[in-house]
């Protein structure tokens, strides 16, 4: 074999072993009691909560630009796993979107995700197992909760 089969070759397989070790550290990354159907529920709530905090302007600008990211990442045709491969294609855009809103929430705080919640006290408890939330002991669920849609 010449040369730059071989660089050819060796490049594909270290791309290969990475983008296989990058799914396996994402999958590894989300492990949760949660059952998938519970957190499917939790979907309109959990948009519904990522837009008051990304347009909360008492939460500072460089904590919500990671979500402006991931939307344009989310938009864009191009991505990390192909969503064609089933199950880990779309498993990849739900693992990041979880790592980026973990991250806001806990800069934010969890009073300013309860304050913001639109759902129940139940899926807010939910949607902090769910994203390995520390539970807030001093605005419990039931009295930050707010209700607008």
């Amino acid at each position: 074999m010449t040369d730059p089969i071989k660089l050819l070759l060796l490049s594909v397989a270290i791309l290969i072993v990475g983008w296989l070790s990058l799914i396996i550290w994402l999958a590894a990354a989300q492990r949760t009691d949660v059952p998938w159907r519970d957190a499917v529920r939790l979907v309109p709530d959990a948009l519904r909560l990522i837009r008051r905090l990304a347009r909360d302007r008492t939460i500072p600008r460089f904590v919500r630009l990671p979500v402006w990211l991931l939307v344009a990442y989310l938009a864009s045709p191009i991505d990390l796993v192909p969503d064609f491969i089933p199950v880990i294609g779309y498993a990849d855009d739900m693992i990041l979107i979880s790592l980026v809103l973990r991250r806001l929430i806990r800069r934010a705080g969890i009073e300013r995700v309860a304050e913001h919640w639109p759902g129940s006290p139940d899926g807010l408890a939910t949607f902090q197992r769910l994203l390995h939330l520390p539970t807030s002991k001093s605005c419990p669920p039931s009295e930050c909760t707010k209700r607008d849609g």
